[in-house]
Parts: C-alpha cells; structure tokens; sequence
C-alpha cells in the first residue's frame, strides 16, 4: 500500500477541504536525530518534514511507568464531559475528561491514580495504554484547546510535546505505540507515533459518532471503520497491505470493535437489536447475537482477552454478555489458520472450556435460544430472530450512558457510567450478574451540598 499524503495548496489555488490537516511550520527547527526507529520515545521533526507531518513541540519526551503522582487539589465536585464520557483500556484503568482538566483511575482495585488541574475542559482523553503520554482534544463549555486540534500530552513534563491541526472537529482519536489516528466527520488520519508522519487517509460516510476500531497488538496492525456506503465496515489490515469491505448491516452502524489480536471484528447498527462477529481476514459472518428485540442506542461494544465473551452496554440500563463458542467448531469450519493441528485445537478447546467455567458443576457457558428455533426448519415465513441466541448474563439498572470492559478474573465485568459511578459485576451463574463492588468517582455540585 503506498502512503498518500496531503498537500497543501498554494496561495490562490482554492480552498481546502474542511478535513483537511493544518499544520504550522516549526520556527528554528532542531537538528535531527539519528535515524533509529523508537516505539518508547518521539522523534523531533527534522527541517525537511513535509506539510502532511504533525508539529512535534520541544525536547525529546520519554516514556515512563503509569501516573503515581499524587492527585493535586481541585474542587470536590467537575462536570464530567458528556462524549465520550470516558475512555477504558485493556491495561485496567479508564480516564474521564473534566471542565478543569482530566482524571485517570485504576479498575482493580478502584482508586483514583491521577488527576490534572486545567484551566479548561478536555472532550477526548486517549491513553497510550498506562504510560505517561495521551492525546488531549478540547471539550466541555470552556475547552482547554480548540475542538480541531490534538495535543499529544506528556505528563511527566506537564506540556504537550506534539499537535495536530485540523479544519474540523476532532471526533475520536486512538493510540498504540506506533499509530497515532485521528477521526473527523468524513475522514480518517494515520499518522506514524514516533514523527508524527501521514502515513494514510481513509474517506468514510458522515461518521458523527467518530466510530473506529484498532488493534492494540503490536505484532498486528488492523483498524477498522466505517465504508463510504451505509453499513458497511472497511477493514485495513496493513502487516497484510490488505483492505476489505464487510457488509455488516443494512442500516447506519452504531459501534464497531475489535477483539486484542485483531482478528475479530464486532458490529452493531442504529436498530441496536443484534451484534454481529466476523472473521477480520476472510470477511466471513461467525456469531449472531441478539441484544433484544425493541430498538436501542448501542454505547459499547467489547470483547474479553480471550475472546470467549461479548459485552455490549444500551441506553435501556443492560449489559448484555454473550458466549462466543469454541473454538474447535471453528477449525471444522476453516475459520483458524490451516497450521492449526488437531492438538492445537484441543488445547484451545480446553482453556477455552476453563475460562468459561460457571458454577459448581462447571458447565460451559451458552446463549440463551428460542425454544422453537427448530420450527423455523420446518415452517416457511417463521421470523428469523426464533433462531437468535441471547444472552446468558445481564448487568441490570444502569442509569446513564456506559462503557464496559472485562475485568481480571475470567467472569467479571467492569461498567463506568457517565454519572459518575463504577460497578465490578461477577456473571459466573447464567441471568442477573452478582455486584461485587460500587463506587462513586464524580460527585455531582447537589451530592456535595
């Protein structure tokens, strides 16, 4: 695949594209470094960087171990930014953006870690897993940076060390330790962490949401986002120099994700009524799981490590769990590598079978189906949802909007809501999950008073 970078048009040439970057020059640009590819640490910009390059700001930063500061004082009670709420990774913590900066906490055990004092409010805080470096966009009723722009921030030096500027609102951004990408209304940016080159731009349909999915594994790099036609999820698996297009739904999507190793790839549509799992390389349809049957605003879409379990948060105050299946049926069915031996398969089999062991008998997890899903073979016209599968477990009585992430036992489950409360759920018995522990991290100005 070769990178396209953008120009910027000369003086008189027309007006650019609304998404497209805007990038300042660097006044005295440092001397280049030597010319050594670093995942833990930023290159300065050397003075030949063209315009389609991001502006680093300042000396070399480097990367440190997670937030041990000690929290600073800032009032008792902040506005907690309504989109996103919150963003939560597979490293065990999630980070909130405040109207006077942003905060990071630990999952297990649930503590605050961190806390920023700003003057301003911060919409976007990605975290580059639980080192000291995030990207920052400007968010609430005073933001902290103008809604176009991406700080990347280190807060070992408590200064951003990089920007990228835009000429449009900044809808989502995602990080690994070589990727940095940026999402806009109808545009998509890759740019490479260590320089902050553009190393590709995707065209999507009107993506208000800022929906885009990548894989954190270092050994994969697989994004996925919306195509340019309504339903559809494009691909990118770029180890591969490969891009397909999945047709997932028939509506506008609502969420997309993938699992750890970027080999499978959820989706939900606007309907909210199912999640569909597919295979990221063949394209192929392997789960249809069935939320429920009334429309819904899907927020979260997730799967555990291992991607034995889906999880999926609504506006109707229900996480929903689903099993995904073994794996063996998978290799019948050509779905894993061909190198994959009878052995290999057995041996997934089997730490599959004792990451979804439930209860004393240790009975294997499954959805819920329909009793008479077998009529539907029999009879012409029955609707298609008798052979759904449901879910197995629920998190019920959810209040705002919520995202959720698996915790560090094989059966937990972690919600973070946008009203400021964290809730550790156990779903190690079929129906309603156990709550295991609650807390309230944002104190509202009433709850205070």
């Amino acid at each position: 695949r070769v990178p396209v970078r953008l120009r910027v048009p000369r003086a008189g040439a027309g007006p650019m594209s609304p998404d497209t970057p805007h990038h300042h020059a660097i006044p005295n640009p440092p001397a280049p470094l030597a010319r050594e590819h670093r995942h833990d640490a930023l290159k300065r910009t050397p003075p030949s960087t063209p315009p389609s390059a991001g502006r680093l700001l300042g000396p070399r930063p480097s990367l440190h171990a997670a937030h041990r500061t000690p929290p600073h004082d800032t009032p008792p009670h902040a506005t907690l930014n309504p989109t996103p709420p919150h963003t939560l990774n597979a490293q065990g913590c999630f980070a909130c953006g405040m109207d006077n900066g942003f905060r990071i906490y630990n999952c297990e055990p649930f503590k605050e870690t961190f806390r920023r004092a700003m003057k301003g409010g911060i919409g976007i805080v990605e975290m580059l897993f639980r080192c000291n470096l995030l990207a920052l966009v400007g968010g609430g009723r005073n933001p902290k940076f103008p809604p176009n722009i991406v700080k990347i921030w280190d807060d070992h030096q408590n200064r951003a060390i990089g920007e990228l500027m835009f000429r449009s609102e900044v809808k989502a951004v995602k990080l690994r330790r070589d990727r940095v990408v940026v999402v806009l209304l109808h545009k998509i940016y890759v740019y490479r962490f260590s320089d902050l080159k553009l190393l590709d731009q995707i065209s999507t349909l009107k993506n208000p949401k800022g929906l885009i999915a990548l894989c954190p594994d270092a050994s994969n790099v697989v994004l996925a986002c919306p195509g340019v036609t309504k339903g559809n999820v494009r691909v990118e698996l770029y180890d591969m120099r490969k891009s397909s297009i999945i047709p997932a739904h028939e509506s506008e999507l609502s969420q997309i994700a993938l699992n750890l190793d970027g080999t499978r790839l959820a989706t939900a549509s606007d309907k909210g009524t199912l999640i569909r799992v597919f295979d990221t390389h063949t394209g192929d349809i392997l789960k249809e799981l069935r939320r429920g049957m009334d429309r819904a605003v899907i927020h979260c879409v997730t799967f555990n490590k291992t991607s034995d379990f889906l999880a999926c948060s609504s506006d109707k105050g229900t996480v929903h769990i689903f099993a995904l299946g073994d794996k063996t049926a998978q290799a019948s069915q050509g779905l894993l590598p061909q190198s994959s031996s009878a052995a290999d398969a057995a041996q997934q089999q089997q730490q599959q079978g004792n990451a979804a062991e439930g209860g004393e008998d240790g009975a294997a997890a499954t959805n819920n189906k329909s009793n008479f899903a077998f009529v539907r073979r029999l009879l012409p016209g029955i609707p298609k949802y008798v052979e759904s599968e449901w879910s197995f477990a629920q998190v019920r009585g959810l209040e705002s909007t919520t995202i959720c992430a698996f915790g560090q036992d094989p059966r937990t489950l972690i919600v973070v809501s946008a009203d400021g409360s964290y809730l550790l759920s156990s779903f190690a018995e079929p129906g309603e999950c156990e709550r295991v522990s609650y807390a309230r991290f944002i104190r509202s100005a009433e709850e205070v008073s």
